[in-house]
C-alpha cells in the first residue's frame, strides 16, 4: 500500500462503487470507451480529491481566495500525492498571451536582452554606447602625440533659437569662447544668432596638446567630467583635422539625436506602456478602416509601425548577433534552439548571461521533446489547439522539476503525428523517472504498450460503463479475454473501414496559399466527399483548412466587402450548393 495509490468505493458520476490500486512513480494509463468512465476517475475523483486536501491544508485566509472544491463521491483515497492536471484546453484567449510568455520563455530573453544586448539607432543603424568618463578620457588619449585639441561643450545641437540667456549664463561662469556654427567667438562679444535658423553652439572648456603624463590625464578628466555636466552627458572633442569626435555617457545616437531610456527588461514587454508600440498598444494589430461597419475581426491587418512585432523601435533596436527581440521570437522553438547554442559572448557577458541562457535552452528542449519545435514563440496562445496547449503545460511541468507529485493528463497524444508521439512518450517517461506518478487518460496504442500499468474501464459507455474491465501490465491486458482494449491491441479486433464510392459535386480550390508556413500552396477539394488533410504535427493543416479556407470562405459568403486571406484565389466556390455545404 505504500507505494500504491488505493482508491475504494469510488462513485462519481458512472463509477459503480470500484475499488482501485494504481502503482506510484509510475506511467499508468486510464484507457476505454468513450464514456466508459475514464475521466471520472481520473479527473473528478483522483484530481479532485487531491486538489481538495491541498486547498484544506492552507489556512483560513488563503482558503478565501482559492476556487473551493467539494469532496469527490468516494469512501477513501490513500497514498495521494500532491496533484497537478493537464487538461484538454486553449491555454489563454489572452490576444497579448504568445507561447513565449505562456513558457516563460520571453520574460528570460527580455531579460537577457536587457543585460547583453547591443544598441542600435533605429533611424540610422550604427551601433550606440554609453561610456564613463574613464572610458571617454581614454578614447581621447588615443591622439597622436603632440596634437593639439579642444574639449567642448555641445550646449545647443541644431536648433532654432537667439539663445542669449544660454550665452550669458557660460559668460558668467567663467568661459571665455564658443564655437558658434562652426566659427570660434568671444563671448565678451554681442553675438547675435537669427531665431528662424537652426544653430550649433559648443562652449570651449580647455584646449590642450597631447602628450604621456599623469597630469594631463588627471586635467583632461577633469575637462570632461565639467562638460558632461554642462551638457548632461554629451562631450565633444575638436583636433587639428577638425572632425569633430562626439562621446556620451547615455545610451543615444549623437549623429540622429536620438535618446534612449534605460535598458531594463520592461521595455520588451508588449504589456507594458514602457515597451508596447504605441500605434498598437503592443497588440501588433489594428482594425482597417471601414472596418467598423461589420467589425470583423478577422481582417485584423499588422500594424504600420511596429509591422507586428508589438514594440516600441527603441525596443527593436536592441540586439543580439544582429537579431532584435522580435525576431528572435518569430523563429520557430528549432530554429531558436539552434540560435542560442551558436550564441557568441565575451567573457564578461558570458558571466552575466550564462545562467538566463540554462534556463532559455531547457526551457526550448523541453518544447521540442513534446513536438512542439514547430511553434513560432510569438504565436497567439489563442490559435493554439487543446493538444498544444497541454503539451507546452507539460513541456513546464517538466521544467519546474518537482518530484513527488501525481501528474494527471488528458489524452496528450491528440493532434500529433506518430513521428511526434514518441517524443512525447519519451517526455512522460522522463517525468516519470524524475520521480512522479504520471497518470494518462489516452487511447493511443503506443503510448498503452510503453505504459507500466493499464487500466482498461467499461465495458460500455454511460450508464454501461464505470467498471474496471482489466489491469496490469501491457501484456496483462492483451492476454485478458475480457478486455475489448487487449484484443485490439492484439490484432484480434481492428477498425475495418467502409468501401464507399462516391463522386464529387464540384471541386473547391485552393489557389497560392501562403499564409504563415504555407509554401504557395495549390490544392483542390472535392465537395460532398470526406476529405482529410494530414501531416506531420507543424506542416500547415491547420493553417490551409481554418486560417484559408475557412476565413477566406466566411468572407465570401457572409460578407459585402470580402476580402480573401491568406491565398491569391479561390475557385469553385459559386454554385454546387457550397452554402449548404460549409
Amino acid at each position: 500500500m505504500g507505494n500504491s495509490i488505493v482508491i475504494k468505493g469510488a462513485r462519481e458520476h458512472n463509477l459503480k462503487n470500484i475499488d482501485v490500486e494504481i502503482p506510484r512513480d509510475k506511467l499508468v494509463v486510464i484507457t476505454g470507451l468513450s464514456g466508459s468512465g475514464k475521466s471520472s476517475l481520473a479527473f473528478d475523483t483522483i484530481y479532485a480529491e487531491g486538489q481538495r486536501r491541498y486547498v484544506e491544508s492552507l489556512s483560513a485566509y488563503a482558503r478565501q481566495f482559492l476556487e473551493q472544491m467539494g469532496k469527490p463521491d468516494v469512501d477513501s483515497i490513500e497514498g495521494l500525492s500532491p496533484a497537478i492536471s493537464i487538461e484538454q484546453k486553449t491555454t489563454s484567449r489572452n490576444p497579448r498571451s504568445t507561447v513565449g510568455t505562456v513558457t516563460e520563455i520571453h520574460d528570460y530573453l527580455r531579460l537577457l536582452f536587457a543585460r547583453v544586448g547591443r544598441p542600435y539607432c533605429f533611424q540610422c543603424g550604427d551601433e550606440i554606447t554609453a561610456q564613463t568618463v574613464q572610458q571617454m578620457v581614454d578614447a581621447i588619449a588615443s591622439l597622436p602625440e603632440g596634437e593639439k585639441f579642444q574639449i567642448l561643450a555641445p550646449i545647443v545641437r541644431g536648433r532654432k533659437g537667439e539663445y542669449r540667456k544660454e550665452l550669458l549664463e557660460m559668460r558668467k561662469a567663467g568661459y571665455v569662447r564658443a564655437r558658434v556654427d562652426g566659427k570660434i567667438v568671444d563671448l565678451g562679444e554681442d553675438i547675435s544668432l537669427d531665431k528662424q535658423k537652426k544653430h550649433t553652439i559648443e562652449i570651449i572648456v580647455d584646449r590642450l596638446v597631447m602628450k604621456s603624463g599623469e597630469a594631463l590625464m588627471r586635467r583632461l578628466a577633469d575637462s570632461v567630467e565639467t562638460v558632461t555636466k554642462l551638457t548632461g552627458g554629451l562631450v565633444a572633442v575638436l583636433p587639428e583635422d577638425g572632425n569633430t569626435r562626439l562621446y556620451s555617457d547615455k545610451l543615444a545616437c549623437i549623429k540622429c539625436g536620438v535618446s534612449y531610456p534605460e535598458v531594463t527588461p520592461r521595455v520588451f514587454s508588449f504589456n507594458s506602456p514602457h515597451g508596447a508600440c504605441p500605434a498598437c498598444d503592443g497588440i501588433g494589430y489594428v482594425m482597417p478602416p471601414g472596418c467598423p461597419e461589420e467589425e470583423d475581426f478577422t481582417l485584423l491587418e499588422p500594424c504600420a509601425v511596429c509591422h507586428g512585432a508589438r514594440l516600441r523601435p527603441e525596443s527593436l533596436s536592441i540586439k543580439l548577433a544582429k537579431q532584435s527581440i522580435a525576431e528572435v521570437t518569430s523563429l520557430s522553438v528549432r530554429a531558436a534552439a539552434e540560435f542560442f547554442l551558436s550564441l557568441k559572448f565575451t567573457d564578461r557577458e558570458l558571466v552575466i548571461a550564462h545562467r538566463i541562457l540554462k534556463e532559455i535552452r531547457e526551457r526550448l528542449g523541453f518544447l521540442v521533446n513534446v513536438g512542439l519545435d514547430y511553434l513560432t514563440l510569438d504565436r497567439a496562445a489563442a490559435t493554439l489547439s487543446g493538444g498544444e496547449g497541454q503539451r507546452i503545460r507539460l513541456a513546464t511541468q517538466i521544467g519546474s522539476g518537482l518530484v513527488g507529485v501525481l501528474y494527471i493528463l488528458d489524452e496528450p497524444s491528440i493532434g500529433l503525428h506518430q513521428r511526434d508521439n514518441r517524443r512525447l512518450l519519451q517526455t512522460l517517461l522522463r517525468l516519470r523517472d524524475l520521480g512522479n506518478t504520471v497518470v494518462v487518460v489516452e487511447h493511443d496504442a503506443e503510448t498503452m504498450q510503453a505504459a507500466d500499468h493499464v487500466l482498461d474501464m467499461g465495458p460500455g459507455a454511460g450508464s454501461q460503463g464505470g467498471h474496471v474491465i482489466a489491469q496490469g501490465t501491457p501484456q496483462q491486458i492483451m492476454g485478458d479475454p475480457n478486455s475489448l482494449t487487449g484484443q485490439y491491441l492484439r490484432g484480434i479486433q481492428t477498425v475495418s473501414v467502409p468501401q464507399r464510392h462516391r463522386r464529387p459535386r464540384g471541386m473547391l480550390w485552393v489557389v497560392g496559399a501562403q499564409k504563415h508556413n504555407l509554401k504557395n500552396v495549390t490544392a483542390k477539394i472535392p465537395l460532398g466527399l470526406f476529405t482529410c488533410v494530414t501531416g506531420v504535427s507543424g506542416s500547415g493543416k491547420s493553417t490551409l483548412v481554418l486560417e484559408v479556407l475557412f476565413h477566406s470562405l466566411s468572407q465570401l459568403l457572409y460578407h459585402k466587402k470580402p476580402k480573401i486571406d491568406g491565398c491569391k484565389d479561390l475557385r469553385g466556390v459559386d454554385g454546387h450548393g457550397l452554402r449548404l455545404f460549409f
